[in-house]
């Protein structure tokens, strides 16, 4: 049987991964504003983002599967999403440099028609090297950063900050889609085929 899944998300890294999967879907960029709350844990802040996220797609598409991910980096009790310019990227390198942080991921899988509402989160260590101004700068300079929370891309030139990682390296690109499609075998999901935009 076929089931319409929609990505809610406007990340090209994303709509990658679900590609090499050979999932089949159709996007929308979700335009819920991601608010965080202090008070809540960062697990439960990511999943309720991204349940936010998702609930804003699933208005308009009911009878679609909806999926959608929120990604943040978290480093001595700081959440850091995407950098807000290059100020902002250079501070948050320069931050990051020579520690460990966590990249947490919380997921949502939304269903309006059968009330479904799943979600959950992942978690993996990353290890940064210890960079100097002239590194951040010419990291910088790419623009990849800019678009990214945490301010790099494990995927592309960001990798080089990188010294190890542990635990799931997709989730660090954005989606944890092994979890993810255990999720959607528990559903009944069959998510094979293609994808296009809405």
């Amino acid at each position: 049987m076929y089931q319409k899944i929609i990505l809610a998300s406007g990340s090209p890294r994303r709509r990658e991964l679900f590609t090499k999967l050979g999932i089949n879907f159709q996007y929308v960029t979700s335009n819920a504003e991601e608010k965080f709350d202090t008070e809540d844990s960062v697990e439960n802040q990511v999943m309720k983002v991204a349940s936010i996220k998702a609930y804003n797609v699933a208005r308009i598409y009911d009878e679609a599967f909806i999926v959608a991910a929120d990604t943040v980096v978290y480093c001595e009790n700081r959440i850091l999403g995407k950098p807000v310019d290059p100020k902002d990227a250079f501070e948050m390198l320069s931050f990051l440099s020579g520690k460990k942080h966590e990249v947490i991921t919380g997921v949502a899988v939304i269903n309006k028609n059968h009330k479904i509402h799943e979600q959950f989160y992942e978690k993996t260590d990353v290890y940064f090297k210890k960079l100097n101004n002239e590194i951040i700068n010419w990291y910088i300079d790419s623009e990849e950063p800019l678009d990214k929370a945490g301010a790099y891309g494990i995927q592309g030139r960001g990798s080089l900050l990188v010294e190890k990682i542990y635990g799931n390296y997709d989730n660090v690109v954005g989606l944890p889609v092994g979890k993810l499609l255990e999720l959607f075998a528990k559903l009944g999901i069959r998510p094979y085929g293609g994808f296009h935009e809405l």
